[in-house]
């Protein structure tokens, strides 16, 4: 997980929150987005995941849904594919 890209989740779940009228708690890597103590709905965690696509050109979704529950697991879905030796960066 990057610490950026963590920075960026808090970021719009405090926004979400703010908007809502709600507090967001202190997040963590195992911090669980629904069913949790974070104050959103599935409504809200589509929201965020439209937002993070649009603020950073990625979407990890593209090939199709991929499980996630927590904080920390989102976070890593965006964490750049590595290289393969001899194979030019995006060609992977």
């Amino acid at each position: 997980m990057t610490d950026s890209m963590f920075a960026l989740i808090a970021e719009e779940l405090a926004r979400i929150a703010a908007d809502k009228g709600e507090t967001l708690p202190t997040l963590g890597p195992d911090t669980r987005f629904l069913g949790g103590e974070l104050p959103i709905d599935s409504l809200d965690l589509a929201t965020l995941l439209v937002v993070l696509e649009q603020r950073t050109g990625e979407d990890p979704f593209r090939a199709g849904f991929v499980q996630f529950n927590t904080v920390g697991e989102l976070a890593a879905l965006y964490r750049p594919a590595p290289c393969h030796p001899g194979v030019p960066a995006g060609s992977a």
